[in-house]
């Protein structure tokens, strides 16, 4: 992730589309983000770019990410579980939570513990692999456990106490081939996520752009790889 989350087409479209959730949700310039499971903190270098009087950290369970994440940012990296986030009740502005609850035996409880730490009227942005059928190789070789209907994933967070503001699916263009690699095709060693020939990475940023110019229009995908939502911590009345 490290090598490639910089310049990949795909995390370039996932931290731009968490972006957009994240102003669709009223995301304050100044506010309090933590990135929930954050990786080697490629997207907290996006938001850094993007909110640069936000107060970012990140949180995450492997120690060899957390110290590639505090080489790369300048935000502060606690190591720890998302199960049991380092931030105390409704503290937290916005949490943002990619492709982490996929891997876990009980998604819901990493929700319900990000709605403990927001603020009423705090947004989480998550991001899950889409769709049962598409299970792979590529999952297997990551630590997923599954892959989620929108509608189920909405269901999640309304059992955590949170509203869906947004919610789309995503990686819609690509869809046909990645299904191809990934069911029909002969697995590889590992997940086929890395830097990839120009042949390959030109046309899929090509793909991408057009999804961005359609979700920028508030367009939404009906399926597709992956799978977004922005969800609300509702006011007290």
């Amino acid at each position: 992730m490290a090598d490639c989350e910089d310049t990949l087409w795909h995390y370039a479209a996932l931290h731009g589309n968490v972006r957009r959730a994240l102003v669709r949700a009223g995301m304050r310039a100044e506010g309090e983000l933590l990135d929930a499971g954050c990786g080697t903190g490629g997207l907290l270098r996006r938001l850094r770019g993007w909110w640069p009087q936000a107060r970012l950290r990140g949180v995450e369970l492997s120690a060899f990410a957390v110290g590639l994440a505090r080489e790369r940012t300048e935000c502060m990296i606690d190591e720890g579980s998302v199960l049991a986030l380092p931030c105390a009740d409704e503290s937290l502005d916005a949490i943002t939570c990619v492709d982490v609850v996929y891997q876990l035996p009980d998604p819901a409880a990493a929700y319900r513990e990000a709605a403990r730490c927001l603020r009423p009227g705090g947004v989480l942005v998550v991001n899950e692999p889409a769709h049962r059928w598409l299970y792979s190789y590529h999952d297997v070789s990551v630590g997923g456990r599954q892959r989620f209907a929108r509608k189920e994933l909405l269901g999640l967070l309304r059992a955590a106490g949170l509203e869906p503001v947004y919610a789309t699916n995503w990686n819609f263009l690509p869809l046909p081939l990645v299904w191809v690699r990934r069911k029909l095709l002969p697995a590889p060693e590992g997940s086929d996520v890395g830097e990839y020939s120009w042949w390959i990475a030109l046309p899929m940023r090509a793909m991408m752009a057009l999804e961005r110019l359609w979700l920028d229009a508030g367009g939404r995908f009906p399926c597709g790889v992956s799978v977004l939502v922005a969800a609300r911590k509702p006011q007290r009345n």
